[in-house]
């Protein structure tokens, strides 16, 4: 299973940085795995996270 997330308009590297660092120490503790982060002309972010396998349920 995938999750998309946007980050805030965060026009400054460092705030952006920690936007990131936040949103992906709060997703693994959910059992998501950062796989992409793009930052967008818009100074905003879009992170992609897949479920790690152990937490996906099962069929």
């Amino acid at each position: 299973m995938y999750k998309t997330v946007a980050v805030k308009y965060s026009p400054k590297a460092k705030e952006m940085a920690a936007r990131i660092e936040d949103t992906a120490n709060k997703m693994e503790q959910e059992g998501f795995e950062l796989v992409s982060c793009s930052v967008m002309p818009s100074s905003k972010g879009i992170l992609v996270f897949k479920r790690t396998e152990a937490d996906e349920p099962t069929k």
